[in-house]
C-alpha cells in the first residue's frame, strides 16, 4: 500500500505548497523549533564546554581549599602519594598606578601562585592579536593582569602599578586562567604575581579574606588515596574551613547554575513553542476544512479511510521533517545571539555544538505536529462519499475529539523533557494553563463590555467590527491571549524592568554610602576617622572573623542541615562586631540589647533572617572558633536590618568587654562626592593594605551582566511574540472563508468596500489595544508583587506601560490582520455568494 499511497502523498502536498495551503503551518512550526533549538545549541556548547575542560575548571586533579592556609602535613602526605603540587593564594585587594593627582585606584582580585602552577591545563597571554598558552608563571618584581585593569587604570604594557607595599611591572595580559575560566561574574579584574612576591606586599593580616588553594595532580588511584586519608584525618581533628575540589564537586556550583538557566531558557522558549503550536493546530484546522470535498472526491474514486489517512499522514510527516530542519538550522543561527550575551560571561573557548541539539530539535517539531496538527487531520479520515453531494458536515466522532487530549499530553511531556524537572515541569505547566484560562476570561469579559459599546458611536465600520467581534468570540479571545502572552513578556523585560530598577535607585537613600573600606589595623583607624569626618561623621566598626563551630549541644558539620544555604553559612568564617550601642536603622525585635555594657560575659546580638535560617532562638549558645580560641556567646535579642540602606551590617554582634581581647580589623563606609573621587586613590596610596570596594562601580557591573541576561532573554520572546502574532494570523485565515461571505453579503445589502475595510481596521485595532492593556496590567502586576514581597520597596505605576502596551499591540494586531486578510474584499460579492 505505501507504493501505492506515496507517489499520491507526494502529489498532494506539491499542489497543497502551490496553492499556499502549507506555507504558514510551516512558519509556525520553525518558529517553534527554532525558539526550543536556538537554546538547546547554547546549553549544548556550554555544557561540552564544562566536560571538556573538567579537569582544567579545577586546574589540577583535586584541589584542597582553606581559610587558614595550607598545613605542612598535607604537601607531605601528597609527596607520600607521588603527587605534584602547586600552591594559589587569592583575595581583594587594591592596585594603584600613576603618581599624585594622576594617581587611580582598582580593585582586583590578587593571586599569587607558586611554579608549577597550573598542573592541568594552560595559562594563556594575549600577545598581539593572539591568544598563547605559556607554561612558566610571572617572574618575581611582575604582574600580569586582565586586559580590563588596562583600560581602567590607564597604563600599558611596561607600566608600574602598586599592590600593597609593592611596585611591580606589568609585562603581560591574562587572556585565560585554567581554573578561572569557567566561573561565572568575575567582578574584580585579575592581577597575578608571584608566590615569592606575596610577603612583600605585606597584605596577609589578622582578619584578611583570603583563600589558599593547594592543587594536586598524578595517578588516579593516588590522588584517590590522597583524598581518603585527607578527608578521614579532617573529620578526625574536626578542622573547619577546608574543603576538598574534585573533578565532580568542583563543577557542582557551575552545572547548577547552567542547569538552573536551561531550565529557565527553556521554558521562556517553550511558551513561543506553544503559542506556535496552537498556530499549527488552528493552521491544521482550516487545512481540514478546505480539503473536506477534495478527501470526499478521493473516496468516491475508490480509496480506503486507511488509504486518505496514510496520505495526509504522509504529507504531515514530509512537512514536519522539512519545518523542523529549518527551524533547527534558524535556531543554530540564533544561539550564536545567545553566546554573543550570555557566552561572554564565561571566558572559555567553546567547542562545537553536537548533533543532539538539531535531534531533538527535529523531534519537537514532530511531536508538536503530531499533537496539535494530527487531532484535526484524522477527521478527514471519517469523510463520507456522498459529501460531495450532501453539503454537510458531521460532528467529530468520539475517536477524533479524543486526539485533542493528546495535544494536551504531548505539551505536558515537552515541558517535563525541557525543564529535566517533574516537580518543576508540572508547576509549570499548570501554570501556563492558569494563565490562559484567567487571561482568556479577562478578554472574554472585556470582549462582553464592548457589546454594550456598539451603539456609543455613529460610525457603521465601528458597528461592524464590534459585531465582527461578538460573532466569533472564541477566535477573538484566542487572538487576544496570544497576542498580550508575548507583549507582556516584552514589557516586562523592558519597561517594567526600567521601572523595577528606578524604584529601587529611589528606595536607596540619598545620602547612601557608596564606599565601603575594609581591613583597616587598629593603629589606623584614627587617622582614617579624621580623613573621612571632610564627608560624615565616621562610624568605625570592629570586624572580628570566627567560624560557628557549635549550636547548643549540636557541634555543626557541612551537612548539620537539610537547607544549602544554612549549610554554606556554617562552613564559611563570619564577619562578627561589636559595638555598645544599638546602630542606626538596626530594630531589636525579640529580647532586649545589652543591659550591662561592662560585662564580660559574651552576649550575642543575631539578624533575624540568619536566626530563621540556623533556627536559632533567645537563650540559645552560639560557639565561634575565632583564631583558635573558642568564644560561647549566648542569643539574647534578635534585630531586624535594613539592608537597603547600603551602611555596614552585622549578622552577629557581641558584647564589647567579651571581645575585646580578640584579633580584630576595622571597617566603615562612606559617601564620596562624584567631583572628590581621587579621595579614594590618594587613601589607597597613603594606606596600601586597605581594600576599598566602589559600590557603584560594583553595581554597574551587575548592571551589565544583568543588561546581558536580560537582552537574551528579550530575543527569546521575540519568538513569543512572533508565534502571538502567527496565532493573530491563523485565527483571521482561519475565518477568511466565511468573512469573503459575510463581506459579500453585506457589499450586497448595501455596505461599501471603503465601510468594511475601516471595520477591519477598527477589529484590528481592538484585537491589538485589548491584548496591549491586557499585557500591561499584567506586566505591571508582576512588577508589583516582585517589587513587594521579593525585592521589598515602594513601586509606583507607570501610565506609560499600558500606553506602551496598547500601541505595540495595536500594530502587531494590524500587521497580523493585514497578512491574513487582505484578500477578503478583493473578491468581487457575486463570484463569492455563487460558491457559498
Amino acid at each position: 500500500m505505501f507504493s501505492f499511497i506515496l507517489p499520491i502523498a507526494v502529489r498532494m502536498t506539491q499542489r497543497d505548497w502551490r496553492a499556499g495551503e502549507l506555507r504558514f503551518l510551516l512558519i509556525a512550526l520553525m518558529v517553534a523549533v527554532a525558539s526550543l533549538s536556538s537554546v538547546g545549541f547554547f546549553v549544548d556548547r556550554m555544557r561540552s564546554g564544562l566536560e571538556r575542560d573538567a579537569h582544567q575548571v579545577l586546574g589540577a586533579d583535586l584541589l584542597v581549599v582553606s581559610t587558614q592556609g595550607i598545613r605542612p602535613e598535607w604537601k607531605q602526605l601528597a609527596q607520600q602519594n607521588g603527587l605534584k603540587t602547586a600552591e594559589t593564594v587569592v583575595f581583594p585587594s587594591m592596585a594603584l598606578a600613576g603618581e599624585g593627582d594622576a594617581a587611580m585606584s582598582k580593585l582586583v582580585t590578587l593571586k599569587a601562585v607558586t611554579d608549577g602552577y597550573p598542573l592541568r591545563g594552560k595559562l594563556k597571554l594575549v600577545q598581539g592579536e593572539k591568544e598563547v598558552a605559556v607554561d612558566h608563571i610571572p617572574a618575581v618584581g611582575t604582574a600580569w593582569v586582565d586586559p580590563a585593569l588596562l583600560g581602567s587604570l590607564k597604563i600599558a604594557i611596561g607600566s608600574k602599578i602598586s599592590v600593597g607595599e609593592q611596585q611591580f611591572t606589568v609585562t603581560q595580559s591574562i587572556a585565560a586562567e585554567p581554573d578561572r575560566g569557567a566561573g561565572f561574574l568575575g567582578f574584580s579584574p585579575r592581577v597575578m604575581i608571584s608566590e615569592k612576591d606575596l610577603a612583600a606586599t605585606k597584605l596577609i593580616q589578622d582578619g584578611s579574606r583570603i583563600t589558599y588553594r593547594l592543587l594536586l595532580a598524578g595517578e588516579k588511584q593516588a590522588v584517590e588515596n590522597f583524598r581518603v586519608t585527607l578527608d578521614k584525618n579532617l573529620t578526625e581533628q574536626n578542622v573547619k574551613g577546608v574543603r576538598i575540589e574534585t573533578i565532580t564537586n568542583g563543577n557542582e556550583q557551575l552545572r547548577t547554575t547552567l542547569d538552573r538557566a536551561e531550565q529557565f531558557l527553556s521554558m521562556v522558549s517553550m511558551l513561543s513553542a506553544m503559542l506556535a503550536a496552537v498556530a499549527v493546530a488552528m493552521a491544521a484546522r482550516r487545512f481540514m476544512l478546505r480539503h473536506i470535498d477534495a478527501c470526499a472526491m478521493l473516496r468516491c474514486l475508490g480509496l480506503t479511510q486507511n488509504q486518505v489517512t496514510s496520505m495526509y499522514l504522509l504529507e504531515f510527516l514530509m512537512l514536519g521533517i522539512v519545518g523542523s530542519i529549518a527551524g533547527v538550522l534558524i535556531g543554530f543561527a540564533s544561539h550564536f545571539l545567545l553566546l554573543e550575551w550570555l557566552g561572554s560571561l564565561v571566558s572559555v573557548d567553546l567547542p562545537a555544538a553536537s548533533m543532539l541539539p538539531a535531534l531533538q530539535g527535529i523531534a519537537v517539531g514532530i511531536l508538536l505536529l503530531v499533537g496539535f496538527a494530527m487531532p484535526p487531520i484524522l477527521q478527514l479520515r471519517d469523510v463520507p462519499h456522498n459529501q460531495v453531494i450532501r453539503r454537510e458536515q458531521d460532528a467529530p466522532k468520539a475517536m477524533s475529539l479524543a486526539t485533542y487530549a493528546l495535544g494536551l499530553g504531548i505539551f505536558i511531556a515537552l515541558l517535563l523533557w525541557q525543564t529535566g524537572d517533574v516537580k518543576v515541569g508540572l508547576m509549570v505547566a499548570v501554570g501556563f494553563i492558569l494563565g490562559l484560562f484567567l487571561f482568556s476570561f479577562i478578554a472574554w469579559l472585556s470582549i462582553f463590555v464592548l457589546k454594550r459599546l456598539r451603539t456609543s458611536f455613529n460610525f457603521a465600520a465601528w458597528r461592524f467590527a464590534i459585531t465582527a467581534l461578538q460573532r466569533r468570540p472564541g477566535a477573538t479571545v484566542v487572538q487576544v491571549v496570544s497576542l498580550s502572552l508575548g507583549l507582556m513578556a516584552l514589557l516586562l523585560l523592558t519597561v517594567v524592568r526600567g521601572d523595577l530598577i528606578s524604584a529601587w535607585k529611589q528606595s536607596t537613600p540619598a545620602d547612601a554610602p557608596n564606599h565601603f573600606v575594609i581591613n583597616i589595623q587598629p593603629d589606623q583607624k584614627q587617622e582614617i576617622a579624621q580623613r573621612v569626618e571632610k564627608f560624615a561623621k565616621p562610624m568605625i566598626y570592629p570586624m572580628i572573623r570566627g567560624r560557628l563551630i557549635q549550636i547548643n549541644d549540636q557541634v555543626l558539620k557541612p551537612n548539620s542541615y537539610q537547607d544549602e544555604r544554612a549549610n554554606s553559612l556554617v562552613e564559611r568564617e563570619f564577619n562578627l562586631s561589636t559595638m555598645s550601642e544599638l546602630p542606626a536603622l538596626n530594630k531589636v525585635v525579640a529580647g532586649e540589647w545589652y543591659k550591662d555594657v561592662s560585662a564580660t560575659e559574651p552576649e550575642a546580638s543575631v539578624e533575624e533572617g540568619l536566626a530563621k535560617t540556623l533556627k536559632l532562638k533567645l537563650g540559645d549558645q552560639m560557639v565561634f572558633d575565632i583564631a583558635g580560641q573558642k568564644v560561647s556567646a549566648k542569643v539574647t535579642s534578635l534585630r531586624k536590618l535594613d539592608w537597603g540602606s547600603m551602611r555596614v551590617n552585622f549578622f552577629v554582634v557581641i558584647n564589647p568587654k567579651a571581645m575585646q581581647d580578640m584579633p580584630q580589623t576595622f571597617i566603615t563606609a562612606f559617601r564620596v562626592p562624584d567631583e572628590q573621587k581621587q579621595f579614594t586613590n590618594q587613601l589607597t596610596l597613603d594606606f596600601p593594605n586597605l581594600t576599598v570596594m566602589d559600590v557603584g562601580a560594583i553595581l554597574k557591573q551587575l548592571q551589565d551582566i544583568l543588561d546581558q541576561v536580560i537582552t537574551a532573554v528579550e530575543f527569546l520572546f521575540l519568538f513569543t511574540l512572533v508565534s502571538g502574532i502567527l496565532v493573530l494570523y491563523a485565527a483571521l485565515a482561519g475565518s477568511q472563508d466565511i468573512r469573503m461571505r459575510e463581506a459579500a453579503l453585506l457589499r450586497a445589502l448595501g455596505a461599501t468596500r471603503k465601510q468594511l475595510s475601516q471595520a477591519q481596521w477598527v477589529e484590528f485595532l481592538l484585537v491589538g489595544s485589548l491584548a496591549g492593556a491586557l499585557a500591561a496590567c499584567g506586566a505591571l502586576a508582576i512588577g508589583w508583587v516582585l517589587a513587594t514581597f521579593a525585592f521589598k520597596f515602594a513601586w509606583t505605576f507607570s501610565p506609560v506601560v499600558i500606553g506602551a502596551g496598547v500601541v505595540v499591540g495595536a500594530v502587531c494586531a494590524l500587521l497580523g490582520g493585514w497578512l491574513g486578510l487582505r484578500n477578503v474584499l478583493s473578491q468581487p460579492p457575486l463570484l463569492s455568494l455563487r460558491n457559498s
